[in-house]
């Protein structure tokens, strides 16, 4: 009877296990079950993934803001777990984004509708034009912005100075004999310094003429980048007197505005200025060359000299940085028009130029708009070959010839994309009385020279593609 009862005890023992394994099986198969519901409601974390990476690579686009306040081009970088300043994620509806007009002012277009999963990932996205061009032309004729800093005293040139020019105490010989304007953004002070201690620096050159320097800026798109930025150009105005700050914000397609409001600020600060330069702020200039040019060339008459560019397409492609659509620009060509590396005008020129480009409507380009300025005035822009403002290329006729070489630079006018320490660099050694170009070692039986100096446009129009000229340093 012991034995039987010991029998049953083992038995019950054993199906009760069975039961709580059997129990436990049932409430992992309901835990997968829920689980499956709640990933085809549309809560799955790969969709939300796909969400994130769409709004954190069109803030990493071109971007853009309304009117004429339009944006520069920034790379496009891959968005990842460590990416700074991520939007806040929320869920997003699968209703329509809303409009373009809806959207906040400094926003870009590019951003992208509605990103969901597809079976078809590997497919690329088009890509968005580069700002919102149809803001563009709703706020294009907003043209005339407040200069938040001047410098009205600039082209007054008294005593000893106006003695050496010859001026006489006149207006006219109180003007500087070449006026120097680069391009410039508020974060760029280090650019702004060099230019100011070599090509840049004022004073007086080769027959005692004047030289003037003014940088141009807008108010930063991004003022977080560089914190009290209206205190450094403050303090950098008031140390040395060559800051015109306007109140646009300081975008690739916003030059444009630079262009018109210097222009204007010349024809009111210093209209008897005899010549201009105008470039950026990463060139190297010789103003040595540039003042031996202007020789014999009366400022009272018109004259554009620079690298100038024919038979230019507008690019259609809207990848690149220089896209215009055909709604904004229909007509196949370009007019003829300088690099805006660098450039010089006479002064009787800039004063035509203010005028008409008043007339002309804006265009997102500012190179290409001062172009049909200059057609609007039926002036021929003159290319020289020492105007280098897309880098040098290594001519055929020397191959193994070494770009940076001091010896080269010296023949030049402008040479575009330098870095600071280059700049810094070429202008010691060009100013070294220790140079000697005559004894280095050469490719070729005979010195490298430039072909031609000024000519004009008929005769040497090339098309302007987009083949590789540039030559990094």
């Amino acid at each position: 009877m012991l034995r039987k009862m010991a029998t049953l005890r083992r038995i019950l023992h054993v199906k009760g296990d069975v039961m709580c394994t059997m129990l436990l099986l049932v409430l992992f198969c309901l835990l997968l079950y829920a689980r499956q519901v709640v990933l085809s409601s549309g809560w799955n974390r790969p969709e939300l993934k796909l969400e994130i990476h769409g709004s954190t690579s069109s803030s990493r686009t071109l971007k853009g803001a309304s009117g004429a306040k339009v944006g520069q081009e920034s790379p496009t970088l891959p968005a990842g777990p460590s990416e700074p300043q991520l939007p806040p994620c929320k869920p997003q509806s699968k209703s329509k984004p809303p409009q373009s007009k809806s959207k906040p002012k400094g926003k870009s277009k590019t951003r992208r509708k509605n990103a969901a999963p597809t079976k078809t990932a590997g497919k690329p996205l088009p890509t968005m034009p580069p700002f919102d061009f149809e803001g563009y032309l709703r706020e294009k004729d907003n043209r005339d912005f407040k200069l938040l800093v001047d410098q009205p005293e600039k082209c007054h040139i008294r005593g000893a100075e106006e003695e050496e020019e010859g001026g006489g105490g006149g207006s006219k010989g109180s003007a500087p004999y070449m006026l120097i304007a680069v391009k410039s953004v508020a974060a760029d002070f280090d650019k702004r310094q060099v230019v100011r201690r070599t090509w840049g620096k004022e004073g007086h050159f080769q027959n005692g003429v004047s030289i003037r320097t003014v940088f141009l800026l807008g108010v930063p798109r991004n003022r977080t980048a560089l914190p009290l930025w209206d205190r450094l150009l403050t303090y950098e105005s008031q140390t040395f007197r060559d800051i015109l700050l306007w109140d646009f914000e300081d975008t690739f397609f916003n030059l444009t505005l630079k262009e018109t409001h210097f222009l204007k600020w010349v024809n009111g600060s210093c209209p008897h200025v005899k010549f201009i330069f105008k470039g950026d702020a990463d060139v190297y200039v010789n103003v040595e060359n540039i003042l031996e040019m202007l020789q014999g060339q009366k400022p009272d008459e018109d004259l554009f000299v620079g690298d100038i560019i024919f038979n230019a397409k507008p690019i259609r492609r809207r990848s690149s940085k220089y896209y215009v659509p055909e709604f904004i620009y229909g007509v196949g060509l370009y007019p003829n028009y300088a690099g805006g590396g660098g450039f010089v005008m006479s002064g009787h020129t800039a004063r035509r130029l203010s005028s008409a480009c008043q007339q002309v409507e804006l265009f997102p380009i500012d190179d290409v708009f001062l172009g049909m300025c200059l057609q609007l005035i039926g002036v021929k822009p003159l290319r020289h070959q020492g105007f280098r403002t897309f880098g040098i290329p290594r001519p055929s006729a020397a191959p193994h010839l070494q770009t940076f070489d001091p010896c080269f630079y010296r023949e030049l006018m402008v040479v575009h994309s330098l870095s600071v320490p280059q700049i810094w660099l070429m202008w010691n050694l060009l100013h070294d009385p220790k140079l000697s170009c005559h004894n280095r070692t050469s490719p070729t039986t005979w010195p490298f020279k430039w072909r031609g100096r000024m000519v004009e446009t008929e005769g040497e129009e090339t098309d302007y593609g987009e083949k590789q000229v540039f030559v990094t340093h």
